[in-house]
């Protein structure tokens, strides 16, 4: 298996969130990596490895991201806590980037921010006996220059009415994520339409407050307005295993007609 280029999958995917249209994606929830494979023949900017709602291990993920890299296409890594070890050796396997679960303090994006970044910006360990360094055939000072000019893609997720002041909260991110269905459990499910809405348009107003791309999950493209996220830099759709359970119970209805 031929060594990517993550530095130039982290270049594509932000120009992606600035070309004024939705960077689209999926949740990759299902080890597999013909997943990937499709994902990446069907057109998708990026794909998100979950670790949060799947039975994905960290070796899964690490597989599916290194199968990213070799088809060219950035896969960012979902986390429900800052691990520094663990997403260290996420991006050392070319994890184009960080989605944390669950932003509501400021502690939170300055642990994912030093967990990411090298010295002096932040902690991260250094090492070159991995994929993101090919293997030690790149320089150290190439390496870090190359980590300097294009950094892991940062995504949190605001997912509850209360957190610190939302500008200063994303403001080192590269993209403000609204995770409407916890946000709506939050607020008192089922919640009001009205108030779901303002609570994430507030959310879109401290992205761009805070000049960092806005983004949301949407179980498809059509149902991305009704959530608020018409505007969306980055957008998330589904998910591997919803949309094989939604072609399976498709394909189980046609042969009963």
């Amino acid at each position: 298996m031929s060594v990517g280029d993550v530095h130039l999958l982290r270049r594509r995917l932000r120009r992606a969130l600035t070309a004024g249209r939705p960077a689209v994606g999926t949740f990759v929830k299902l080890a597999s990596p013909d997943v990937v494979e499709l994902a990446a023949a069907a057109g998708f900017a990026f794909v998100v490895v979950d670790l949060e709602h799947s039975t994905l291990t960290e070796r899964d993920a690490v597989d599916l991201v290194r199968h990213a890299d070799v088809c060219g296409l950035p896969a960012l890594v979902r986390v429900p806590e800052v691990d520094a070890a663990a997403v260290n050796r996420l991006l050392e396997a070319g994890a184009a980037g960080i989605q944390l679960s669950m932003l509501t303090r400021l502690a939170q994006s300055e642990a994912l921010l030093a967990a990411t970044r090298f010295a002096p910006t932040g902690s991260r360990s250094v090492s070159l006996a991995n994929r993101a360094a090919r293997f030690g055939a790149t320089p150290l000072a190439g390496f870090l220059r190359a980590e300097q000019d294009d950094p892991p893609v940062l995504v949190g997720q605001i997912e509850t009415a209360r957190t610190d002041p939302l500008p200063e909260l994303v403001a080192a991110l590269d993209v403000c994520f609204v995770g409407s269905t916890d946000l709506a459990v939050d607020l008192g499910l089922p919640a009001d339409p009205a108030v779901l809405g303002a609570a994430v348009d507030r959310v879109r107003g401290a992205a761009r407050s805070a000049g960092v791309a806005f983004g949301g999950w949407a179980p498809n493209r059509n149902a991305a307005s009704d959530l608020g996220l018409g505007d969306a830099d980055y957008l998330v759709v589904g998910s591997d295993l919803q949309m094989l359970a939604a072609g399976l119970r498709a394909a189980v209805g046609e042969e009963n007609q």
